[in-house]
């Protein structure tokens, strides 16, 4: 009898223990459940933004590649409705070589003869379609739809601010000094003092002048007139211990000296 008692109250003792360990068990799968799932759902989603991330790359078109390069901020992206109207782009095909090839390639046109071009020929329609883009360019933000767009970028200074000091930063726009391809390199134009300067970047140093003209600064601020900055009527004077130099073609010599001079 003592021992069928002991074995009942060994039974009694272990039911519970194991009872708290299925409990313990099935906490600590209620704690840790969506672990793995987690871990998936990471996975899943970092591969679905890759191929988000490599989708844009394939759907980017020319225009917005070219003008995302270091260097061109100063270009704004030009409709390609006014690119396929031919007649915006009149009396370009001859100043363009390779000029079918170079306005397919930015209109992201595959071109039937494409594959005919050796490497060297390809070199020269990727430059020919930068020169015919900068060409239309300066066409187009003379239109209206390109000074909204260059406004866009001139209230955020992406052309740069005037380094003289007393226009105290002021934004500035391109400039070409003359219209006439490969004759000068871009400027920067100051509303507030109205003069021109070098752009900072080297990048931007080097891109012809006609891709602005001109015309457009001039044009830009008499279309939005409330962004034209009384011009700065103050300017530097040189001085020697606090004394202004006085400019020696301002001074007045005396009577005999002034004779002296003329004589031979």
């Amino acid at each position: 009898m003592a021992s069928r008692e002991n074995m009942k109250d060994i039974a009694t003792a272990t039911k519970p223990s194991s009872r708290n360990e299925i409990a313990l068990d099935e906490t600590a799968d209620a704690r840790f459940p969506a672990k793995t799932k987690y871990l998936d759902q990471e996975t899943e989603s970092s591969e679905a933004s890759s191929d988000d991330s490599s989708a844009d790359e394939e759907e980017q078109s020319w225009i917005s590649w070219f003008c995302s390069l270091k260097g061109n901020e100063f270009f704004c992206e030009v409709d390609e409705e006014y690119i396929q109207d031919d007649f915006n782009l009149s009396g370009l095909s001859s100043m363009v070589p390779y000029y079918d090839y170079a306005l397919d390639l930015i209109l992201d046109v595959e071109s039937p003869n494409d594959d005919m071009l050796t490497e060297q020929q390809h070199e020269l329609v990727e430059s020919a379609a930068e020169m015919l883009y900068g060409l239309i360019h300066a066409r187009y933000i003379l239109t209206s739809r390109g000074m909204v767009a260059m406004l866009e970028k001139y209230k955020q200074c992406h052309f740069g601010r005037c380094p003289r000091v007393y226009c105290n930063n002021h934004p500035c726009l391109p400039v070409g000094a003359s219209d006439v391809f490969r004759t000068a390199t871009v400027k920067i134009f100051c509303p507030k003092c109205e003069d021109i300067y070098f752009p900072r970047s080297k990048y931007q140093g080097n891109i012809d002048g006609a891709y602005f003209g001109t015309t457009f600064p001039h044009l830009f601020l008499m279309t939005y007139g409330y962004l034209k900055p009384q011009k700065s009527s103050v300017t530097y004077s040189p001085r020697i211990f606090g004394f202004k130099i006085r400019d020696p073609s301002q001074v007045v010599l005396p009577v005999a000296d002034r004779t002296a001079g003329s004589e031979p």
